[in-house]
């Protein structure tokens, strides 16, 4: 009985929760909340979609808006100068936002063809990047088919130069994360409900694939220790082994992104639906800009 005690307590999040810590919701009565990042000092942006704006969650707490217009963004991540990348999903663009809101277009099309709209990016060490590329028709296109005619991972160079595609076998990636040292890429296949792991080369392409967990994603995040944190149905952890570890629940109908913030980058910050979270956990987030 003990220790089915501990094992429920652990999978309600114990293994990653911070002793005594609560999910806490900071603001609300959004239309769609997506893409949390942390900058260097800890605050958050995140976006509002349907509402085409970015907020941004200060350490010490106030709630403002960053950018309005701001492209339909989506999934977003800091690059080492402090500027926003942003999955900018209007005009199935790729966007590097200065601190002073000024947006220019990294990507836009693929060997002719536009892309069919980035969702979810990480920046490297050296600055290159990889960025997912699903299709989800939206009201704002005037097409209804993916443009690329497959769903797959894209690599831009540090130079921004050089775009190619790294990935051919996904049925509709989403959430994507690496490690701070650059060698893994984690990439979520939401369609084929699988999460898998790749070893980055220095020009860009992956290798050894690998099943990391069975579960889609929408967005994730990665702790200190190797814990991967999904999204959908609440926030699920996995070990480094692969192994559920924890769950934690959010009262909203869909959690879609989840980024580590704060001060010491030790929040875990949660877009979830119409509403804006944050809990305390026991490690730091793996990627905190230096």
């Amino acid at each position: 009985l003990l220790a089915t005690m501990s094992s429920a307590q652990t999978l309600d999040g114990a293994a990653v929760i911070a002793p005594g810590a609560k999910l806490e919701k900071l603001a609300g009565d959004f239309k769609f909340t997506e893409g949390p990042t942390a900058d260097k000092d800890g605050n958050v942006f995140f976006t509002d979609q349907p509402n085409n704006r970015i907020l941004k969650w200060s350490v010490d707490g106030k709630l403002s808006t960053f950018l309005q217009p701001a492209g339909r963004a989506n999934g977003m991540f800091f690059d080492a100068s402090g500027n926003l990348i942003a999955c900018a999903d209007e005009k199935a663009e790729l966007w590097s936002i200065t601190p002073d809101g000024r947006h220019t277009v990294l990507a836009h099309e693929y060997e002719g063809k536009i892309i069919n709209s980035s969702n979810d990016v990480w920046v490297r060490p050296d600055q290159g990047l990889y960025f997912t590329d699903p299709f989800y028709k939206r009201e704002w296109w005037d097409y209804n088919q993916p443009p690329q005619g497959t769903e797959q991972v894209y690599f831009l160079s540090a130079d921004r130069k050089t775009l190619k595609r790294v990935t051919s076998d996904l049925a509709q990636p989403n959430g994507i994360i690496g490690t701070p040292d650059g060698k893994t890429l984690f990439v979520a296949d939401i369609k084929a409900g699988k999460t898998y792991a790749y070893d980055i080369q220095p020009d860009g392409t992956l290798t050894n694939k690998r099943l990391r967990c069975e579960l889609g994603s929408d967005g994730m995040t990665l702790d200190t220790e190797g814990n991967l944190y999904l999204t959908g149905k609440g926030v699920i952890v996995f070990d480094p082994a692969g192994k559920k570890i924890a769950h934690i629940d959010v009262p909203e109908s869909w959690t879609a992104n989840v980024s580590f913030g704060g001060k010491d980058h030790q929040t875990l910050f949660i877009t979830a639906s119409k509403g804006f979270y944050s809990i305390r956990t026991k490690h730091r987030g793996a990627n905190a800009a230096k």
